[in-house]
């Protein structure tokens, strides 16, 4: 990813003390985790990014039936909500 602006964001000490120390965990930079956060937090992940997540809930073998199955399921009849 090429960096080309620059923000300013100012941190209250203990919120900047906390950040730098799970970035060292993580083995990255205040800034990676701050941008890292941003994507996750406002769905700007990449085409690829979606498409690798798409494709890994695709891959899962969970037990799921019809969507209209599901629906039967999930929603009450309104008979069974009354006394």
């Amino acid at each position: 990813m090429a960096l080309s602006k620059k923000t300013t964001i100012l941190f209250p000490p203990d919120l900047h003390a906390r950040l730098l120390r799970l970035a060292g965990q993580k083995q990255t930079s205040l800034g990676d985790l701050v941008r890292s956060a941003c994507e996750k937090q406002y769905g700007l992940a990449s085409v690829e990014e979606r498409l690798a997540a798409v494709g890994a809930l695709a891959a899962l073998d969970l037990p799921v039936g019809s969507p209209e199955q599901m629906a039967r399921e999930s929603v009450p009849n309104p008979e069974d909500l009354l006394p």
